[in-house]
């Protein structure tokens, strides 16, 4: 028997097999690429996704975070809306009794520039869709007065009247009455009387009386209408509406 040959035959056995270590290296080299390549594409979908959302909050329906308990009860600290920006996007125009987004630079406050660009462009992407508050120079208010509404405040009751007619408005925070401030003005054409439904911790249109447009909001800086009320889980749903001023006459047609 020649041992030789067969010691020699179980060493080359024992030998590593250069192809199952080649094979191994490329098994191990496309699972690191196919882990990059999943990788790349979560943060593609995340950054698609983001801008998406975006586009919709800067297009159709935009989060809003409300940040104070001006609308109470109506909007809540920390409610989180849904703000429907084609409401007024196709010649439609706010309504009394809207519950509504605005940007109040230059009416409820004064223009100034950003210090930092940067970081507000951060802000102002992260509020768009609902992680952040909103701007400083954003609100939310209820329509009172339209263009050419005379809105005069307040009778015996604590009531508002406007062009006219008494309103009761049953949205109004338990205790308040219409303004402890009383008031008579003329809503000029274009522009917009906003009040809170917390009177008594509002600080909407009565407080710019004295102001720079006499505290009305232009109807261009309207963001859009508050439809839907998404956070938290037991308020969801469409924000209530009112009829409170179904009886007042077009500006122009008061009585009494």
């Amino acid at each position: 028997m020649d041992t030789q040959a067969q010691h020699a035959e179980r060493d080359r056995s024992s030998e590593p097999d250069a192809g199952a270590e080649e094979g191994s290296r490329f098994s191990r080299t496309r699972a690191r690429f196919a882990a990059a390549l999943s990788w790349r594409r979560v943060l593609a979908g995340s950054v698609l996704a983001a801008a998406v959302l975006l586009l919709v909050s800067s297009w159709v329906v935009q989060p809003f975070l409300i940040p104070s308990g001006s609308m109470e009860p109506t909007l809540k600290v920390g409610d989180r809306l849904l703000v429907n920006k084609l409401a007024y996007r196709f010649g439609a125009e706010p309504e009394r009794g809207d519950v509504v987004v605005f940007d109040g630079t230059g009416s409820f406050v004064r223009e100034e520039p950003d210090a930092d660009p940067v970081a507000g462009l951060a802000r102002r992407a992260a509020a768009s869709l609902g992680l952040a508050e909103p701007a400083d120079s954003d609100f939310v208010k209820r329509v009172v007065g339209v263009g050419g509404d005379r809105v005069v405040c307040c009778d015996a009751r604590g009531r508002l009247a406007v062009n006219g007619t008494v309103v009761d408005e049953p949205y109004l925070h338990p205790g308040d009455t219409a303004s402890r401030v009383p008031f008579a003005i003329v809503v000029p054409a274009g522009t917009l009387w906003m009040m809170g439904d917390h009177r008594s911790r509002s600080s909407d249109s009565r407080d710019h009386l004295g102001s720079p447009g006499g505290g009305m909001v232009p109807v261009e800086r309207v963001t859009g209408r508050v439809d839907w009320l998404g956070w938290p889980p037991a308020r969801t749903g469409s924000t209530p509406g009112t009829d409170a001023f179904a009886d007042v006459p077009a500006p122009g047609a008061a009585h009494g």
